[in-house]
């Protein structure tokens, strides 16, 4: 009876939300994210602040440690929380409302040991792309990564999926003017590479000995002029002519792993 409480409960909640079933959008300035990697992350990163979790009791078993005895939780069936996240979104029994991560500044970043990587994003909007390219980021210690705050999807739960708890553990930086960020990232003795398949030398013969910062394009249309302009040197990678191009996310996590081979060596 009282499972069967809880369930209406959260069905009656869940039908007055705003976008109704399968929309995913967390109440007013609030992230909804789901899974189990991307909640036991966020769960874990003293930053957040949380609002409320919602779970099936597998769900909570999933995690790594305990929740603290006043943590605000509901248990809920997996159809319950399907009405909560976006549609045929695998939530694995785990939902998570809570506060964006408060904006930080490029100097935040700049200001800190320059050996590791910057990536800079122009204009790749795809949630699931930026959401990888954080996973990669993460696995290959980049320091963080920089898109601009109108040309780039908004911290979420489709984002923090892809990203797989990296969205919790690289710092996102979103600026207003890219090309002003990138004479920053300049100013701070970094060497700014664009990857594009229209350059002559490829990434190892570009790459410096120094600090690194990696500037992508979104595909087909790939970096703007502008933002072209700004960089110190253009690379690509050697990839066969069976193929035009990589997945912006594919070609982050490459270039990530050349940087990182290069200073083993």
């Amino acid at each position: 009876m009282a499972k069967q409480s809880e369930k209406r409960n959260l069905r009656g909640r869940a039908g007055r939300m705003k976008g109704g079933r399968g929309s995913g959008r967390a109440g007013k300035g609030a992230v909804r994210l789901w899974g189990r990697h991307a909640v036991e992350a966020a769960l874990l990163n003293p930053a957040r602040q949380h609002r409320k979790l919602w779970a099936t009791h597998e769900g909570i078993e999933s995690l790594c440690g305990d929740l603290p005895p006043d943590f605000p939780l509901e248990y809920a069936g997996p159809e319950d929380l399907a009405r909560l996240v976006a549609r045929d979104a695998p939530h694995q029994g785990l939902v998570l409302e809570c506060e964006p991560l408060e904006d930080l500044h490029l100097s935040d970043i700049l200001d800190r040991d320059n050996n590791r990587p910057i990536l800079v994003l122009d204009q790749v909007t795809d949630p699931h792309n930026v959401g990888a390219i954080l996973r990669s980021a993460a696995a290959f210690d980049a320091a963080a990564i920089v898109t601009q705050d109108r040309h780039a999807p908004p911290e979420g739960g489709v984002l923090a999926k892809s990203a797989s708890g990296a969205l919790e553990k690289v710092p996102w930086v979103r600026v207003v003017n890219l090309s002003r960020a990138l004479e920053e990232i300049a100013e701070a003795g970094y060497w700014r590479i664009g990857m594009t398949g229209e350059a002559e030398a490829t990434l190892g013969e570009a790459l410096p000995a120094g600090p690194v910062a990696l500037v992508l394009g979104a595909e087909g249309e790939g970096m703007r002029a502008n933002v072209e302009s700004h960089c110190d040197a253009l690379a690509k990678l050697p990839i066969s002519e069976a193929m035009e191009s990589l997945n912006v996310s594919n070609a982050a996590a490459i270039a990530l792993y050349a940087i990182a081979t290069r200073a083993v060596d």
